[in-house]
Protein backbone atom coordinates (compact mmCIF):
# COMPACT_ATOMS: atom_id res chain seq x y z
CA UNK A 1 0.00 0.00 0.00
CA UNK A 2 1.21 3.58 -0.81
CA UNK A 3 2.99 5.26 1.58
CA UNK A 4 0.44 8.10 2.19
CA UNK A 5 -2.41 5.93 2.35
CA UNK A 6 -0.68 4.74 5.72
CA UNK A 7 0.45 8.18 7.29
CA UNK A 8 -1.79 10.78 5.22
CA UNK A 9 0.03 13.74 7.44
CA UNK A 10 3.65 12.97 6.23
CA UNK A 11 3.27 14.02 3.31
CA UNK A 12 2.82 17.65 4.38
CA UNK A 13 5.27 17.50 7.57
CA UNK A 14 8.38 18.36 5.31
CA UNK A 15 6.83 21.34 3.36
CA UNK A 16 8.74 23.84 4.09
CA UNK A 17 12.34 21.49 4.37
CA UNK A 18 14.99 22.94 2.19
CA UNK A 19 16.20 19.84 1.15
CA UNK A 20 13.11 18.61 0.20
CA UNK A 21 12.08 21.81 -1.49
CA UNK A 22 15.23 21.87 -3.62
CA UNK A 23 15.46 18.52 -4.48
CA UNK A 24 11.66 18.04 -5.20
CA UNK A 25 11.42 14.78 -2.83
CA UNK A 26 9.04 13.91 -0.01
CA UNK A 27 11.63 13.35 3.12
CA UNK A 28 14.97 15.03 3.64
CA UNK A 29 16.55 11.88 3.93
CA UNK A 30 19.52 10.92 1.47
CA UNK A 31 20.58 7.34 0.69
CA UNK A 32 24.52 7.67 0.82
CA UNK A 33 26.23 7.07 -3.16
CA UNK A 34 27.78 3.47 -2.32
CA UNK A 35 30.37 2.54 -4.87
CA UNK A 36 29.21 -0.27 -7.16
CA UNK A 37 26.54 -0.79 -4.62
CA UNK A 38 23.79 1.45 -4.51
CA UNK A 39 22.70 0.50 -8.04
CA UNK A 40 19.14 0.89 -9.66
CA UNK A 41 16.95 -1.69 -7.56
CA UNK A 42 18.50 -0.20 -4.19
CA UNK A 43 17.77 3.65 -5.47
CA UNK A 44 14.74 3.23 -7.00
CA UNK A 45 13.64 1.85 -3.86
CA UNK A 46 14.82 4.47 -1.73
CA UNK A 47 13.31 7.19 -4.30
CA UNK A 48 9.55 5.53 -4.85
CA UNK A 49 9.37 5.31 -0.45
CA UNK A 50 10.06 9.48 -1.07
CA UNK A 51 13.47 9.72 -0.10
CA UNK A 52 16.46 10.84 -2.86
CA UNK A 53 18.42 7.33 -4.19
CA UNK A 54 21.76 8.52 -5.02
CA UNK A 55 23.54 5.77 -7.71
CA UNK A 56 27.41 5.15 -6.62
CA UNK A 57 29.68 5.29 -9.80
CA UNK A 58 32.98 4.65 -7.62
CA UNK A 59 35.32 3.93 -10.08
CA UNK A 60 33.29 2.68 -12.49
CA UNK A 61 33.24 2.69 -16.57
CA UNK A 62 30.81 5.13 -17.96
CA UNK A 63 29.16 2.04 -19.56
CA UNK A 64 28.04 0.87 -16.28
CA UNK A 65 26.57 4.36 -15.17
CA UNK A 66 25.18 4.83 -18.35
CA UNK A 67 23.17 1.33 -17.89
CA UNK A 68 22.14 2.36 -14.11
CA UNK A 69 20.99 5.74 -15.14
CA UNK A 70 18.33 3.50 -17.77
CA UNK A 71 17.83 1.47 -15.82
CA UNK A 72 16.60 3.75 -12.56
CA UNK A 73 13.98 6.03 -15.15
CA UNK A 74 12.33 2.62 -15.77
CA UNK A 75 11.81 1.97 -12.12
CA UNK A 76 10.78 5.42 -11.04
CA UNK A 77 10.02 8.35 -11.59
CA UNK A 78 10.99 10.65 -8.62
CA UNK A 79 14.13 12.61 -8.83
CA UNK A 80 17.62 10.46 -7.90
CA UNK A 81 20.93 11.46 -8.24
CA UNK A 82 24.34 10.31 -8.96
CA UNK A 83 27.83 10.30 -6.89
CA UNK A 84 30.67 11.28 -8.60
CA UNK A 85 34.02 9.75 -7.32
CA UNK A 86 36.31 12.59 -8.29
CA UNK A 87 39.46 9.94 -8.01
CA UNK A 88 37.85 8.41 -10.95
CA UNK A 89 40.56 9.04 -14.15
CA UNK A 90 37.27 8.90 -15.77
CA UNK A 91 35.18 11.30 -14.17
CA UNK A 92 35.07 13.72 -17.30
CA UNK A 93 33.23 11.03 -18.94
CA UNK A 94 30.82 9.99 -16.25
CA UNK A 95 29.93 14.18 -16.51
CA UNK A 96 28.77 13.52 -19.84
CA UNK A 97 26.69 10.54 -19.40
CA UNK A 98 24.46 12.47 -16.27
CA UNK A 99 24.44 15.64 -18.52
CA UNK A 100 23.12 13.17 -21.51
CA UNK A 101 20.55 11.81 -19.04
CA UNK A 102 19.76 14.78 -17.37
CA UNK A 103 20.09 13.26 -13.98
CA UNK A 104 19.09 16.57 -12.01
CA UNK A 105 21.28 16.03 -8.85
CA UNK A 106 25.00 14.80 -8.05
CA UNK A 107 26.79 14.29 -5.30
CA UNK A 108 30.80 14.48 -5.25
CA UNK A 109 33.68 13.07 -3.11
CA UNK A 110 36.97 12.36 -2.96
CA UNK A 111 38.66 15.12 -3.98
CA UNK A 112 37.63 18.64 -5.32
CA UNK A 113 34.59 19.35 -7.41
CA UNK A 114 35.03 22.95 -8.37
CA UNK A 115 35.93 21.76 -11.60
CA UNK A 116 33.40 20.51 -12.78
CA UNK A 117 30.64 23.28 -11.39
CA UNK A 118 30.70 25.07 -14.87
CA UNK A 119 29.40 22.26 -16.71
CA UNK A 120 26.97 20.41 -13.94
CA UNK A 121 25.52 24.59 -13.23
CA UNK A 122 25.53 25.02 -17.24
CA UNK A 123 23.25 21.38 -17.68
CA UNK A 124 21.03 23.08 -14.50
CA UNK A 125 22.51 19.99 -11.93
CA UNK A 126 22.16 20.76 -8.70
CA UNK A 127 25.53 19.77 -6.96
CA UNK A 128 25.65 18.75 -3.35
CA UNK A 129 29.36 18.13 -2.01
CA UNK A 130 29.99 15.79 0.64
CA UNK A 131 32.99 17.24 2.92
CA UNK A 132 34.85 16.81 5.88
CA UNK A 133 34.80 19.94 7.17
CA UNK A 134 32.90 23.19 7.86
CA UNK A 135 35.36 25.36 6.42
CA UNK A 136 35.25 23.38 2.84
CA UNK A 137 31.46 22.84 3.15
CA UNK A 138 31.50 27.27 3.32
CA UNK A 139 34.05 27.14 0.16
CA UNK A 140 31.04 25.08 -1.70
CA UNK A 141 28.28 27.54 -1.20
CA UNK A 142 30.50 30.52 -1.89
CA UNK A 143 31.13 28.97 -5.20
CA UNK A 144 27.72 28.20 -6.36
CA UNK A 145 27.01 24.51 -4.34
CA UNK A 146 23.37 24.10 -3.78
CA UNK A 147 23.72 22.01 -1.03
CA UNK A 148 26.32 20.19 1.65
CA UNK A 149 27.22 16.85 2.81
CA UNK A 150 29.20 17.08 6.02
CA UNK A 151 30.28 14.03 6.95
CA UNK A 152 31.71 12.42 10.22
CA UNK A 153 34.17 10.40 11.31
CA UNK A 154 31.34 7.65 12.14
CA UNK A 155 30.19 6.78 8.87
CA UNK A 156 31.62 3.83 6.65
CA UNK A 157 34.51 3.33 4.38
CA UNK A 158 36.77 6.17 3.75
CA UNK A 159 36.15 8.96 6.61
CA UNK A 160 37.67 12.27 8.25
CA UNK A 161 38.37 13.27 11.40
CA UNK A 162 35.64 15.00 12.94
CA UNK A 163 32.65 13.72 14.49
CA UNK A 164 29.23 14.36 12.39
CA UNK A 165 27.56 16.03 15.86
CA UNK A 166 29.98 17.99 16.03
CA UNK A 167 30.24 19.05 12.52
CA UNK A 168 26.45 19.97 12.27
CA UNK A 169 26.25 22.95 14.26
CA UNK A 170 29.81 23.83 14.07
CA UNK A 171 28.93 23.90 9.91
CA UNK A 172 25.59 25.52 10.03
CA UNK A 173 26.75 28.50 11.38
CA UNK A 174 28.93 29.05 8.43
CA UNK A 175 26.64 28.59 6.18
CA UNK A 176 24.19 31.05 4.72
CA UNK A 177 21.95 30.22 2.39
CA UNK A 178 22.50 26.12 1.44
CA UNK A 179 20.85 23.40 3.17
CA UNK A 180 22.81 21.36 5.38
CA UNK A 181 22.84 17.33 4.95
CA UNK A 182 24.36 15.51 8.02
CA UNK A 183 26.25 12.18 7.19
CA UNK A 184 28.04 9.46 9.19
CA UNK A 185 26.21 7.59 12.54
CA UNK A 186 22.70 7.95 11.52
CA UNK A 187 20.66 5.00 11.02
CA UNK A 188 16.83 5.27 12.56
CA UNK A 189 14.33 8.31 13.92
CA UNK A 190 16.20 9.06 16.84
CA UNK A 191 20.04 10.01 15.43
CA UNK A 192 17.93 11.33 12.27
CA UNK A 193 16.30 13.67 14.84
CA UNK A 194 19.34 14.36 16.87
CA UNK A 195 20.68 16.08 14.09
CA UNK A 196 18.30 17.73 12.74
CA UNK A 197 18.19 19.51 16.45
CA UNK A 198 21.45 20.23 15.70
CA UNK A 199 20.83 22.51 12.75
CA UNK A 200 20.95 20.01 9.50
CA UNK A 201 17.82 20.35 7.19
CA UNK A 202 18.72 16.36 6.28
CA UNK A 203 20.27 13.64 6.68
CA UNK A 204 22.23 11.31 4.37
CA UNK A 205 22.78 7.39 5.57
CA UNK A 206 24.48 4.58 3.96
CA UNK A 207 25.19 1.56 6.44
CA UNK A 208 21.53 1.72 7.14
CA UNK A 209 20.45 1.19 3.29
CA UNK A 210 23.06 -1.47 2.98
CA UNK A 211 20.93 -3.52 5.45
CA UNK A 212 17.74 -3.23 3.14
CA UNK A 213 15.98 -5.99 1.28
CA UNK A 214 16.41 -4.32 -2.07
CA UNK A 215 20.45 -3.92 -1.39
CA UNK A 216 22.74 -6.01 -3.22
CA UNK A 217 25.23 -7.34 -1.11
CA UNK A 218 24.62 -10.84 -0.11
CA UNK A 219 22.54 -11.98 3.48
CA UNK A 220 26.28 -13.32 4.49
CA UNK A 221 27.44 -9.30 4.43
CA UNK A 222 24.05 -7.81 5.74
CA UNK A 223 23.92 -10.40 8.65
CA UNK A 224 27.46 -9.06 9.63
CA UNK A 225 26.25 -5.72 10.02
CA UNK A 226 23.23 -6.50 12.07
CA UNK A 227 25.18 -8.87 14.13
CA UNK A 228 28.22 -5.96 14.48
CA UNK A 229 28.68 -5.03 17.87
CA UNK A 230 30.30 -1.53 18.30
CA UNK A 231 33.52 -3.91 19.13
CA UNK A 232 33.15 -5.35 15.79
CA UNK A 233 33.69 -2.07 13.52
CA UNK A 234 37.26 -1.17 12.80
CA UNK A 235 39.32 1.52 10.64
CA UNK A 236 42.44 0.10 9.20
CA UNK A 237 44.31 1.65 6.28
CA UNK A 238 45.65 4.72 8.32
CA UNK A 239 48.99 4.46 7.17
CA UNK A 240 48.22 5.57 3.98
CA UNK A 241 46.30 8.56 4.51
CA UNK A 242 43.15 7.26 3.46
CA UNK A 243 41.46 5.42 6.78
CA UNK A 244 38.45 2.98 6.55
CA UNK A 245 36.01 2.20 8.40
CA UNK A 246 35.15 -1.55 8.34
CA UNK A 247 33.82 -4.63 9.88
CA UNK A 248 36.53 -7.04 11.01
CA UNK A 249 37.40 -10.27 9.06
CA UNK A 250 40.31 -12.10 7.68
CA UNK A 251 40.61 -8.43 5.59
CA UNK A 252 40.63 -6.35 8.05
CA UNK A 253 43.45 -8.72 10.07
CA UNK A 254 45.31 -9.02 6.61
CA UNK A 255 45.82 -4.74 6.84
CA UNK A 256 46.38 -4.37 10.29
CA UNK A 257 49.30 -6.93 9.88
CA UNK A 258 50.38 -4.74 6.52
CA UNK A 259 50.64 -1.99 8.78
CA UNK A 260 52.38 -3.70 11.99
CA UNK A 261 54.99 -4.38 9.85
CA UNK A 262 55.70 -0.89 8.17
CA UNK A 263 54.33 -1.51 4.93
CA UNK A 264 54.67 1.02 2.20
CA UNK A 265 51.27 2.57 1.39
CA UNK A 266 52.05 1.49 -2.20
CA UNK A 267 51.76 -2.10 -1.26
CA UNK A 268 47.77 -1.87 -1.21
CA UNK A 269 46.70 -2.78 -3.99
CA UNK A 270 43.70 -0.94 -5.78
CA UNK A 271 41.47 -4.33 -5.93
CA UNK A 272 42.29 -5.35 -2.32
CA UNK A 273 39.88 -2.34 -1.36
CA UNK A 274 38.00 -1.84 -4.51
CA UNK A 275 36.95 -5.92 -4.55
CA UNK A 276 33.43 -6.71 -5.76
CA UNK A 277 31.51 -5.69 -1.86
CA UNK A 278 28.32 -7.93 -3.87
CA UNK A 279 30.32 -10.98 -3.44
CA UNK A 280 29.80 -14.35 -0.88
CA UNK A 281 33.37 -14.46 0.30
CA UNK A 282 32.85 -11.80 3.25
CA UNK A 283 35.87 -12.44 4.68
CA UNK A 284 38.23 -11.63 1.91
CA UNK A 285 36.59 -8.01 1.29
CA UNK A 286 36.25 -5.11 2.94
CA UNK A 287 33.24 -5.37 4.27
CA UNK A 288 31.92 -1.23 4.49
CA UNK A 289 30.00 -0.29 7.12
CA UNK A 290 29.73 3.08 9.65
CA UNK A 291 29.80 2.75 13.76
CA UNK A 292 25.50 2.78 12.92
CA UNK A 293 26.07 -1.14 12.12
CA UNK A 294 26.24 -1.74 16.00
CA UNK A 295 22.92 -0.01 16.33
CA UNK A 296 20.82 -2.04 13.41
CA UNK A 297 19.10 -5.25 14.55
CA UNK A 298 17.10 -6.16 11.42
CA UNK A 299 17.09 -6.10 7.55
CA UNK A 300 14.54 -3.73 6.36
CA UNK A 301 12.77 -2.65 2.86
CA UNK A 302 13.06 0.75 1.63
CA UNK A 303 10.63 2.10 2.49
CA UNK A 304 10.00 0.24 6.09
CA UNK A 305 13.42 2.44 6.77
CA UNK A 306 12.16 5.62 5.66
CA UNK A 307 8.46 5.44 6.93
CA UNK A 308 9.67 4.84 10.65
CA UNK A 309 12.16 7.92 10.35
CA UNK A 310 9.89 10.20 9.25
CA UNK A 311 7.43 9.65 12.10
CA UNK A 312 9.82 10.47 14.25
CA UNK A 313 10.94 13.65 12.73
Amino acid sequence: MPWHLFYPSLAFMFEDNKVCQILNIKYPIIQGGMAGISEANLVSAVSNAGGLGTIGSGLMPESWLEEEIRKTKELTKNPFAVNLFLQNPKIEDLVKVIIKYQVSIVFTGGGNPLPLFPYLQAAGIKIIPVVPSPRLAKKMEDNGADGVVVEGLESGGHIGENTTFCLIPQTKKLLQKIPLIAAGGIYDGKTAKAALLLGADGIQMGTRFLASKECIISEAYKNKIIEATADDIDVVLRFTGHPLRVIKNKWSEEMKKLEEKGAFPEEIKAEKIAGSLAGRDIENIPLLAGLSAAGISEIKNCQEIIEEIAKVL
